[in-house]
């Protein structure tokens, strides 16, 4: 159904197509109903067309030059990201994460200084991802060579996050790595990206061993 309305079946002008089409555009992002997909269009039909023009530009610059570090997997403009590339960063710890926001999320908080490894996800059997369609083979590699003392374990403290958690501690133990987990100062159910920095350093600092 358009949202536009319908005009007593008359045939939509190229004007109102336009318009349609970027509602519809508009409302595939992750949480714009037709209501913000509305306010959304209506703001740049406002807009100036310079202001249309930048952020077209940014959004096919941010296609065109950010891709997954093939490290860590999280967001890299150049060969490796800025985290993997810092020689400063404590090489003994990995801070493990769903997706590259996590990485965002905990680097905000200024409590944590080692590296990171983006899994892409997390186990959810009800989705049919398991940890082959994770970046679990590649955690697996980097702990291999005897450089890191400790992983912590930083996945959504929910069903899903804790599954991945329990596995990853499972397959990691053998290796003779410290396996930790964030402490309980995050709720549960919630989103890492969510936690304000205070909880979530401190939730950093307290990680307890599993």
């Amino acid at each position: 159904m358009s949202l536009l309305g319908d005009a007593g079946g008359l045939r939509p002008s190229e004007d109102a197509r336009a318009l349609q089409r970027l509602l519809d555009e508009l409302g595939r992002l992750p949480g714009i109903g037709p209501k913000s997909a509305q306010r959304i269009a209506y703001w740049l039909l406002e807009s100036d067309v310079e202001t249309a023009r930048r952020l077209s530009s940014a959004i096919m610059q941010v296609k065109q030059q950010v891709h997954f570090c093939p490290v860590c997997f999280s967001y890299a403009v150049r060969d490796t990201c800025d985290i993997c590339a810092d020689a400063s960063r404590e090489r003994s710890a990995i801070c493990v994460v769903s997706e590259p926001r996590d990485v965002s999320a905990i680097e905000r908080t200024g409590s944590y200084h080692g590296l990171y490894h983006v899994l892409g996800g997390v186990i959810s059997p009800m989705d049919k991802v398991g940890p082959d369609q994770l970046h679990v083979r590649e955690l697996l590699a980097r702990l291999a060579d005897g450089g890191v003392d400790e992983v912590i374990l930083a996945t959504n403290p929910d069903v899903e996050g804790e599954t991945t958690a329990t596995y990853l501690a499972r397959v990691i133990a053998p290796l003779g790595v410290r396996v930790s987990r964030l402490a309980s100062g995050l709720p549960v159910g919630g989103d890492l990206e969510y936690a304000d920095e205070v909880t979530l350093g401190r939730a950093i600092e307290e990680r307890r061993t599993i």
